[in-house]
């Protein structure tokens, strides 16, 4: 569940602004610890993908939808996870953050997407999951 920095405040009977510092103290405390986790490499089975995240907002839906945030993500398969804002998920953006977190010669399992298809000629095993065959509607 999530609390509100104001909503933990009046819960605990604090000033608000204590509570907003407090919030802002610990969200810069689990950035350093991400950022010294950033550095390690996934190897063996690892899965990728990307998706669009942000609010409801009026109009087009999904990939073009405006004032969505491109979101890569790396699963190290039984591990860690590793998640990176981007640009847009063009090949040109995201090969060097796979080649700089996936180790050579893993097994990279990722969807159908256009932009996997420099996986195929690389340093890596590319395997692709077909979700439209595997869970279509019976």
């Amino acid at each position: 569940m999530e609390v509100t920095a104001r909503s933990a405040a009046d819960l605990l009977d604090i000033q608000p602004n204590s509570a907003i510092l407090f919030y802002r103290k610990l969200r810069e405390v689990i950035a350093c610890h991400l950022d010294k986790e950033a550095h390690e490499v996934f190897e063996g089975a690892v899965e990728r993908d990307e998706r669009y995240s942000g609010g409801v907002r009026k109009g087009k839906r999904g990939r073009g939808a405006r004032g969505k945030v491109a979101v890569s993500g790396i699963l190290k398969r039984g591990g860690k996870v590793y998640t990176r804002g981007v640009d847009d998920t063009r090949t040109e953006t995201l090969l060097p953050l796979i080649s700089r977190k996936i180790a050579p010669d893993s097994m990279v399992y990722t969807d159908c997407t256009r932009s996997d298809n420099a996986l195929d000629g690389s340093d890596f095993h590319h395997e692709r999951i077909h979700h439209s065959a595997l869970f279509a509607k019976g």
